[in-house]
């Protein structure tokens, strides 16, 4: 039997791909009550273009391996700012730069922020 892993399985296996290539200030919000468009955003930073790069790749070829394939990503060009969407969970890797720009954790502060993923 070949189950499909849970979102919250999700969330924590690109939480953990972030991590493992160094993203910096990782945010985890749920933001299920506010958006039917998905349940988590994540968001994470990267000192320079060719980390974010990185970050997009791990968390592809991490969830990839879960069977999990992305619906879309966009930015990948430029890299200033990565948006994969995964349906109920949407990462966001930012430079420095365009994460204090866009700031997206003000727009969505109604949301809950995870603290600690481990208690999903």
């Amino acid at each position: 039997m070949n189950t499909q892993p849970t979102t919250k399985e999700i969330v924590k296996a690109t939480v953990a791909a972030l991590e493992d290539k160094k993203a910096m200030d990782i945010s985890v919000i749920d933001i299920s009550a506010l958006s039917v468009m998905a349940d988590y955003f994540i968001i994470a930073s990267a000192d320079n273009i060719r980390q974010t790069g990185a970050l997009c790749d791990n968390v592809e070829d991490t969830l990839g391996r879960m069977g999990i394939e992305p619906k879309q990503i966009e930015g990948r060009q430029s890299a200033n700012w990565i948006l994969m969407d995964y349906r109920d969970v949407i990462v966001h890797i930012f430079d420095k730069e365009n994460r204090l720009f866009y700031d997206i954790e003000r727009i969505w502060k109604d949301g809950r922020k995870i603290v600690d993923v481990n208690e999903l």
